[in-house]
């Protein structure tokens, strides 16, 4: 087994004001040749946006793009045709293929919306651009996976253009959960949320970052009420 850590003090920070985000990987001004991606796991933006604020129509280009509500409302509108608001429990993919333009804004003028965007290289290019969101039940992953992405249209969860599964767990303390690799080739990268679990002999607190390969399963415990993002994703971009 081989892990790559990153605490959470460690990401950069950008805080514009209306925005602040904390980049797990390189992206816009912060740029580290270190910290590029796990395999195709490009980005995983911690964003808060300040009521009434948001990212105004921008476009994209060959990438999945992963959008998970943690509080608030997300008004999302694009070039498809689009016009929806995604909120806590909720999960929304954006394949942005021969390109779209989308904006994002917090729908609420009184509130913060915080979420996390993630992006994903895709495994086939110039594909036709597609959205969807889905509504997840959160007593689904009460200490115990609960599969959010994968790349089968069949199964549960969204689907993108990648060999990549996503799974969410909410831990009771001292609760564990065992994560079998769906392709051994493949890396797993976990993103605590909320409290701390113990894996791979490793303590990770809230927003610490952990990528774990050439294994074939690992298992996490919590030491406290925790919540944990896991993204398997191939490691050959």
């Amino acid at each position: 087994m081989k892990k790559i850590l990153h605490r959470s003090e460690t990401r950069g920070d950008a805080n514009h004001g209306w925005l602040h985000s904390k980049h797990t990987f390189s992206f816009a001004n912060y740029y580290d040749p270190q910290r590029m991606n796990f395999g195709v796991l490009r980005v995983l933006n911690d964003d808060k946006v300040s009521g009434g604020m948001g990212f105004g129509t921008h476009p994209h280009q060959n990438m999945e793009i992963i959008s998970i509500p943690l509080s608030g409302d997300l008004e999302h509108q694009d070039s498809m045709g689009n016009t929806t608001v995604i909120k806590e429990g909720d999960i929304q993919v954006m394949s942005a293929g021969t390109g779209v333009q989308h904006s994002e804004y917090n729908k609420n003028k009184d509130e913060e919306v915080r979420f996390l965007q993630i992006w994903v290289i895709p495994h086939t290019q110039n594909v036709e651009p597609r959205y969807d969101q889905i509504t997840l039940k959160k007593e689904d992953r009460k200490n115990k996976l609960q599969q959010v992405l994968s790349p089968n249209k069949e199964d549960a969860g969204v689907w993108i253009h990648q060999d990549a599964w996503f799974n969410m767990v909410d831990l009771d303390a001292d609760k564990a959960v065992t994560y079998d690799f769906n392709l051994v080739s493949n890396g797993l990268y976990l993103f605590v949320l909320e409290g701390s679990v113990e894996v791979a002999d490793e303590k990770l607190e809230r927003r610490d970052g952990l990528g774990i390969f050439e294994t074939q399963s690992i298992t996490l415990k919590a030491s406290e009420q925790a919540s944990v993002l896991l993204m398997e994703v191939p490691l050959r971009v």
